[in-house]
């Protein structure tokens, strides 16, 4: 259908979309038709403009027709009088997808995630006359409100990583201008160094004490008696003139110079922003409420400035001339690099708001998904309480020429602890390189076939049942929303859902103890984060909430400014922060390898099991076969190695002989009240098999020690040493 056509002097426009109804009534669903307004403006020489049948006015607001992810062909059917024409995309990919023939521009264009404001560009020529025409619009989301939650994700994001959210040579761009009431250009620089100046300082007296030198070689005349050596190129003249004392002799000699590209740069950099820190802290202190502490600082970190400025080093250093090309030591050495991200930080920051006011932020997708993380992280401080330390450890890496991306895996680590004990870690995108196998980055954590990606792990410690224990949670962030149930409850993907199952199952847990090299299950849990909507009435009874409790895999509806629904995801991670181990993995068997299959493996194990009488009711029962459930003694707790692939056990008591064997269907934790082992493990079993004779105790030991593989095995050692069964 027809979306917007433009009547222009040299041309017409048709701007068409093919699923626009469902789109526009997806987005009215999520959004609200209220929310879907947008403003169009456009450059001289159009004759009208309509929507549909609506016309159009320039600078004045009408429903939106351009939204992410949809695909828009568009046809500019041109007179003869134009000899050529093209589409003026800054983005070569989307001026590939427009072609010149005859006398029409067509093709398509898709803004993926992008969304903001965006402009539509034409050139033309008629005769040898150039011609533009720019159509102004915004691009609108379908599943968030652009005027209100970008907004909020983006404030949210720059309060935890300054600049983070830009981004460059984006097809959207979004108005930033000076407001004489809040935040000037200069007050932004000022913020910025606010939390830069102690490293940028430091960086600066760590480069004055061990700066980069290099060698320079200057000539110098000096007499025969004053030679350290005779260099080869002066031996002849040395001779002619040995009778000569007074004769100097032109030499070359190296010293270790300070004048180097980096540190002319660091001379530059500082005396610039000393500069600029003067010039704004003069302005800062002329406000009435400007506090006298405020001053102290600036006069001490002023102070601090002006002497690095007039320090002697300074004095053998040149002046700068530029980056004449790309220096190592600035990227990467200490001192340098930090003097280098810190100038790069205020510089960009001072350009791009003193007379540039188009800004161009990362996709909404990626917004959305380091604003899950920031989310998941006040969550988990929140519930683990406000005396919490919190060691952020993450940090923002250059990505390009000009923008700036989120650490991973090691580089986005956020550790949590209390009076030096470690409570929880968060790490964003722990991604695997090729030299890591497989791995996502994180100690002991692997992958051993195809690479795994999940958008947040959440690991939390936990020191009741062995010191350090480690509980793990993946977070995936979806930009995406299926569909919506009769309730109103808007629903995840269901490929999303699926992945998370994918996760659990993927990726494993290596021990690195000696003798310890196998994989165990590590993966507790996998939870979907998508921006979808509801009642939390109805989202609470949603089935892909219901699913936690099931199988430990679902979804949480996140989105900006939605407090009710926030607090489904804060009352889960507070359950899983509050719940013991032993609680934690009896209702997560299946991921954590515990519950068996009626398939016995490879390597399964027949074991002896010394019962105690304390932590089991019915001894006789236990002995006799009666039972569905028995507790391990204390002894099994020193010898167990792997508990999983147990999957027959022999009862015995001390002093007494085996009269059979139960098939194990499940392996459990229990507490019990035992100061030295106070968590057993609780085998449900099932199918006893009552040997023909009891087999004596002087087998035990012996069994016990090394438990058999097979059945077969086990019994050939009862007959190695003539115990009859």
């Amino acid at each position: 259908m027809e979306l917007l056509t433009i009547q222009h002097e040299d041309f017409t426009m048709y701007v068409e979309c093919s699923k626009y109804e469902a789109i526009w009534g997806k987005a009215v669903r999520n959004v609200g038709s209220e929310n879907l307004l947008t403003t169009y403006t456009w450059t001289d020489g159009v004759k009208s403009a309509t929507i549909g049948d609506e016309p159009l006015e320039n600078g004045c607001q009408a429903r939106a027709v351009f939204f992410d992810n949809a695909e828009y062909p568009i046809w500019v059917d041109f007179g003869s009088h134009v000899s050529k024409a093209q589409f003026g995309s800054m983005l070569q990919a989307d001026n590939d997808r427009f072609s010149f023939r005859g006398h029409t521009l067509a093709g398509f264009i898709n803004y993926g995630n992008e969304i903001g404001r965006s402009e539509l560009q034409l050139i033309y020529n008629i005769g040898k006359e150039q011609r533009h025409f720019k159509l102004g619009y915004e691009v609108l989301s379908t599943k968030l409100n652009y005027h209100e939650h970008w907004k909020k994700i983006i404030e949210d994001i720059e309060a935890e990583y300054r600049m983070l959210s830009l981004d460059y040579m984006k097809r959207t761009f979004h108005g930033f201008t000076p407001d004489t009431t809040g935040d000037t250009p200069e007050l932004i620089w000022w913020s910025i160094f606010a939390k830069e100046q102690e490293t940028f300082i430091k960086a600066c007296r760590s480069i004055i004490e061990r700066p980069r030198r290099r060698l320079r070689g200057y000539e110098v005349y000096l007499r025969a008696d004053k030679l350290k050596r005779v260099p080869a190129n002066i031996e002849n003249e040395l001779a002619e003139h040995r009778k000569e004392q007074a004769h100097l002799y032109r030499i070359e000699e190296h010293i270790q110079s300070n004048d180097t590209q980096e540190n002319r740069f660091l001379k530059y950099a500082l005396g610039q922003i000393a500069d600029k820190y003067e010039m704004l802290k003069r302005r800062i202190e002329a406000i009435k409420n400007t506090s006298d502490t405020l001053k102290k600082e600036m006069d001490s970190v002023q102070k601090d400035l002006t002497h690095l400025k007039r320090h002697p080093f300074f004095r053998t250093v040149g002046r700068f001339k530029g980056l004449t090309q790309e220096s190592l030591v600035l990227q990467r050495a200490t001192g340098y690099s930090q003097v280098y991200r810190t100038w790069n930080l205020l510089r960009r920051a001072y350009s791009l708001n003193d007379g540039m006011y188009r800004l161009q932020s990362k996709d909404i997708a990626t917004l959305y998904e380091i604003w899950c993380f920031i989310e998941v992280s006040h969550i988990v401080r929140e519930q683990l309480g406000l005396d919490v330390d919190v060691d952020h450890r993450n940090r923002m890496e250059m990505n390009g020429v000009f923008t700036w991306e989120l650490g991973k895996g090691e580089h986005s680590r956020i550790l949590f602890r209390k009076d030096g004990v470690e409570l929880a870690e968060l790490v964003y995108n722990p991604k695997h390189t090729e030299k890591e196998n497989g791995s996502i980055s994180m100690e002991h954590l692997v992958v051993p076939t195809v690479p795994q990606k999940p958008d947040i792990v959440l690991q939390l410690t936990k020191d009741d049942i062995e010191k350090g224990m480690k509980m793990t949670y993946l977070f995936d962030a979806k930009y995406r929303i299926n569909d919506r149930t009769n309730e109103g409850v808007d629903t995840p993907p269901d490929d999303a859902i699926n992945q998370m199952h994918r996760y659990r199952d993927a990726i494993y847990y290596k021990e690195n103890k000696e003798g310890e090299c196998g994989l165990k299950k590590e993966v507790i849990g996998g939870y979907i984060l998508f921006p979808g909507n509801g009642d939390p009435i109805e989202v609470a009874k949603a089935k892909f909430q219901q699913s936690l409790d099931e199988v430990n895999i679902g979804a949480f509806p996140l989105r900006p400014n939605d407090v009710e629904n926030r607090k489904l995801l804060e009352h889960f991670i507070g359950e899983l922060i509050g719940k013991a181990s032993m609680e934690i993995l009896d209702g997560s068997i299946p991921q954590k390898g515990l519950y068996y299959t009626s398939v016995e493996p490879k390597d399964t194990v027949y074991m002896i099991l010394t019962i105690d009488e304390d932590v089991n009711e019915d001894i006789d029962s236990v002995m006799n076969g009666q039972v569905s459930s028995i507790v391990m003694g204390k002894k099994g707790m020193e010898e167990a190695k792997d508990i999983q692939s147990v999957r027959y056990i022999a009862p015995i008591i001390p002093g007494g002989h085996i009269r059979g064997y139960y098939r194990v269907t499940k392996a459990n934790l229990k507490k019990v009240d035992d100061s030295v082992y106070p968590i057993r493990i609780r085998f449900e079993v099932d199918n006893w098999v009552e040997l023909e004779k009891p087999a004596k105790f002087g087998m035990v030991k012996l069994a016990y020690r090394g438990c058999c593989k097979n059945r077969d095995e086990f019994f050939s050692h009862c007959k190695e040493h003539s115990v009859c069964v």
